[in-house]
């Protein structure tokens, strides 16, 4: 499945996708709102579940803002699983331009017991 137009695909790691911006992303003028990179990396960490036949729902999320994102441009996102501990599973994201890190994330995800 798609997800704000982006198409994950498989790599060694996890997943990866890359994607243009949309101006109506932006927060500040020319650069890509957080709460836009937030969900852009949670994303990619669903997706990395989705890709290894797990389905969980966010249970913790902590993104960190290294620069700003231009915006209009092009990014790219990845995740990675990191852990698992029972129904928990530990997972790390990026989202690069031109090859720099912008913004990372970790988070924790649940599935459900009855899943």
């Amino acid at each position: 499945p798609s997800v704000l137009g982006l198409s994950f695909h498989a790599t060694e790691q996890g997943v990866k996708a890359s994607l243009k911006l949309k101006p109506e992303w932006q927060g500040y003028s020319g650069a890509l709102h957080g709460g836009m990179i937030a969900t852009l990396l949670d994303a990619a960490m669903t997706h990395c579940l989705f890709h290894q036949g797990i389905e969980a729902m966010t249970a913790d999320l902590q993104v960190r803002y290294l620069a700003p994102v231009p915006c209009p441009g092009r990014i790219e996102v990845s995740a990675r699983l990191s852990g698992q501990r029972r129904l928990i599973y530990e997972l790390d994201a990026e989202l690069r331009v031109g090859g720099m890190v912008k913004a990372r994330a970790k988070a924790k995800f649940m599935r459900d017991r009855n899943s």
